[in-house]
């Protein structure tokens, strides 16, 4: 599995760190790991288990236990802590730098920063920050559009209507993520989140016109960088000798970095309006999220439900399309 970094230049900037020292350029230095450590038991002295690769962030109860501490045992924990050299240490709570941690984060080349905010907040914020930076990913060839702030995947063929399709839903007030190359990355255990390849972020192709900026031609509004994904809709060119689903009592899905997400296959033909089919689908996925199904309800109803069979799940892999 590829490992992904971050510089911890970016981190600074993200999280507004104030630099107390800094051996070479935070360009340079390279973070690997999205965990993040108080090193409570290590600056007692325990370090089984202890993973040098981690942020180190030290707030109020870290640095009052060291100033507890007499002169002699405080160098030596910090000399032992300081030494495994983790690629930052960071004080919250904008807490005085005790001179003791500073020497030796100059004697061991490790970086030492400060953030005005409280401990439990700044940690939120910054493995929240690495989670999406060091995530799982995939690229896959798609459109990626936000319709009524649900993320909605298209797939399909080349050629079968999926950039016109995201004109005409941009067109429609619903906003642009990414044509052609949708970077799909797993944040946490049930969420993946979809974005754009950074060159070719807001430019549409457009068969018969050519290459169009989205943001330039529709403006701020029509546009975004990141959004969940909520839902994968595949466009297949309609085939009369193929049975559509009529009733959406089918659960269709499909795995991505192995979660499942709900897919819809939607055929196309001249005629069909597919912006307002998307709309539609975008907003009765929301209502099945919400706890209500449309199809139960009808077949409720006709009477049908008691004796009817759960609905079956069905798996799609994406080598299908």
């Amino acid at each position: 599995m590829a490992i992904y970094t971050v510089t911890l230049q970016d981190i600074i900037k993200e999280t507004s760190l104030e630099t107390e020292y800094m051996p070479r350029k935070p360009e340079e230095i390279l973070i690997s790991s999205s965990d993040v450590n108080r090193p409570g038991l290590q600056l007692g002295g325990y370090f089984d288990y202890f993973d040098s690769d981690r942020i180190q962030i030290l707030g109020k109860s870290e640095i009052g236990y060291l100033n507890s501490l007499d002169k002699e045992q405080l160098a030596r924990r910090i000399d032992d802590f300081v030494s495994r050299r983790p690629p930052a240490i960071i004080l919250c709570r904008s807490l005085d730098v005790i001179p003791e941690l500073k020497e030796c984060c100059i004697k061991y080349e490790v970086p030492l920063l400060r953030s005005h905010d409280s401990t439990s907040s700044f940690m939120a914020s910054l493995i929240g920050y690495l989670n999406v930076q060091l995530a799982p990913r995939i690229t896959r060839h798609g459109v990626f559009v936000e319709v009524y702030g649900e993320g909605i995947l298209l797939i399909g063929d080349s050629g079968v209507g999926k950039s016109e399709t995201a004109i005409e839903l941009i067109k429609r007030g619903h906003r642009l993520i990414a044509d052609d190359a949708v970077e799909i990355r797993r944040v946490s255990s049930k969420t993946l989140v979809g974005t754009s390849p950074e060159n070719i972020r807001h430019f549409i192709e457009l068969r018969g016109i050519g290459i169009v900026n989205a943001r330039r031609i529709f403006g701020m509004g029509s546009v975004k960088i990141t959004e969940k994904i909520d839902m994968v809709i595949h466009l297949e060119h309609w085939d009369t000798n193929k049975s559509y689903d009529r009733m959406g009592l089918e659960n269709e899905y499909i795995e991505i970095l192995n979660i499942r997400v709900p897919l819809l296959t939607i055929p196309v033909k001249p005629g069909r309006n597919l912006a307002i089919i998307i709309e539609v689908a975008a907003m009765n996925n929301r209502q099945k999220k919400m706890g209500y199904n449309a199809a139960q309800e009808l077949m409720h109803n006709l009477g049908l439900d008691a004796a009817a069979p759960a609905p079956p799940e069905v798996k799609m892999e994406w080598k299908r399309f």
